[in-house]
């Protein structure tokens, strides 16, 4: 017989005194192990794809407005689609859901092999929407899958693994793909990250997830079918949550600071423009260093977080408000700075705060919200973080194109921008954590 998710729960409130180090968990934790390779070989291959989509928009159009429509079909998927794909989440076997995701983009992403003349563009961003919307249905379920895959107290520890292994995948994807693509084409990064989904559904299909209680049996009405019934209980649910609920914006209000990935490439062209000699490099060198200080700062983070941050509520909560004044400080420094390698290490530390507070928060949503409710809470955090990431790379595209804004005075903004947040969720934090429930019994006490 499999475990049921009231077994899960009376192991949630077991209370241990240390985590596991992190090879220890993915020594000893299999079907951890086995989701985590699933997300090495899936966003490596993300990786490969998205730059190898770019070079196929930018050969077949030569505009950067036809990029810009690839990153609005991406974001898209997510806002519409995030409340059904909570809803599944919910319903069904989210094992299954993460297998068929993997198994659809699989196939999908075959399709960009047919592209071939700037008539057939427009299929890039059906296939984009279609992509990202199956990805939409795979992420809600993995975080709210997550809990019942580690023990209590390695919360921290998975989680921090998996922002590690985003910033490593982004950086060594970044960097393979677009030799791969030179070398290869761009229909070899195609092939590739179809490869990617189908090792890593063969990869989940591999774990084993407690089986979950069956949901009372109610009449079928069509708003059920739709699933408006389910979303409208978890929005009651968030509602009589406060803690809950602030915990759900904490990723939106990091978003509504994305327009720095706008930034970024901007800073590359206009201020920090690398040259090797010879010929050699130009807005793209600079673009692709300050991306890796991102990426080392991401990946940075979250080790460090464990070795000087608490693991208890308590202080996971008062580290995020923390987090957004630190970020926010650093993104300051990085838009003021005139020395490359000054602006390298301040952008790199304003990522090591973003990722421990992304980390936080998701360790404390997963404790908090009960497993029948996980799905549809994490895919109304994706839903609102893309909303916010795409309002802020849009007007700070428009700060930068309509209103001539320098560069680094919309950075400077973006930092300042970030230590409000900060400052409210400290101020607040006494109000809205009044709050008890379950969750909390699976946290290490204080002391």
């Amino acid at each position: 017989m499999g475990e049921t998710a009231s077994d899960e729960r009376e192991r949630g409130a077991e209370v241990t005194a240390e985590s596991r180090g992190y090879f220890a968990l993915l020594r000893e934790n299999r079907d951890f192990r086995q989701l985590w390779l699933g997300q090495v070989v899936s966003q490596l291959g993300d990786w490969f794809n998205t730059i190898a989509l770019f070079t196929l928009v930018l050969r077949l159009t030569g505009s950067g407005r036809a990029v810009g429509l690839v990153l609005v079909a991406r974001f898209l998927p997510s806002v519409v689609l995030g409340p059904l794909s909570g809803v599944l989440a919910d319903r069904f076997n989210r094992r299954h859901i993460m297998i068929a995701s993997d198994v659809a983009r699989a196939l999908v992403v075959l399709g960009f092999l047919f592209i071939r003349s700037p008539e057939q563009v427009w299929l890039v961003y059906l296939l984009t929407v279609l992509q990202l919307g199956f990805s939409a249905f795979f992420e809600p379920a993995r975080s709210a899958a997550l809990p019942s895959v580690v023990a209590p107290r390695d919360l921290v520890t998975a989680n921090a693994i998996s922002a590690v292994t985003w910033s490593a995948m982004l950086t060594l994807g970044a960097a393979v793909g677009g030799p791969v693509t030179d070398w290869f084409g761009t229909d070899a990064a195609f092939v590739i990250d179809s490869l990617t989904y189908l090792l890593s559904a063969a990869l989940v299909w591999s774990v084993r997830l407690p089986r979950r209680e069956p949901r009372p049996k109610t009449r079928l009405t069509l708003a059920k079918a739709l699933g408006v019934t389910d979303t409208l209980e978890g929005l009651r649910y968030v509602r009589r949550r406060p803690r809950v609920m602030a915990l759900l914006l904490v990723k939106s209000a990091w978003g509504l600071g994305g327009g720095i990935l706008t930034l970024l490439p901007v800073f590359g062209e206009k201020i920090f423009r690398l040259s090797l000699g010879a010929g050699v490099g130009g807005a793209a060198l600079g673009m692709s260093v300050l991306y890796a200080a991102r990426g080392v700062g991401t990946a940075i983070g979250p080790v460090l977080m464990r070795r000087f941050y608490g693991e208890t509520r308590e202080q996971m909560q008062r580290t995020i408000g923390v987090s957004f004044v630190f970020a926010g400080a650093f993104y300051v420094l990085f838009g003021v700075a005139e020395s490359f390698p000054l602006a390298l290490l301040w952008l790199a530390v304003a990522h090591m705060g973003g990722s421990v507070l992304w980390v936080f928060s998701t360790v404390l949503l997963q404790t908090a919200v009960e497993d029948d409710f996980r799905g549809r809470v994490f895919a109304a955090e994706l839903m609102l973080m893309t909303l916010a990431m795409a309002a802020s790379n849009y007007a700070t595209g428009e700060a930068l194109d309509r209103f001539q804004i320098s560069p680094r005075a919309v950075t400077v903004a973006i930092g300042l921008f970030f230590v409000l947040p900060g400052v409210l969720w400290l101020l607040t934090r006494r109000r809205w954590d009044r709050e008890r429930n379950d969750g909390d019994l699976r946290m290490k006490p204080e002391g």
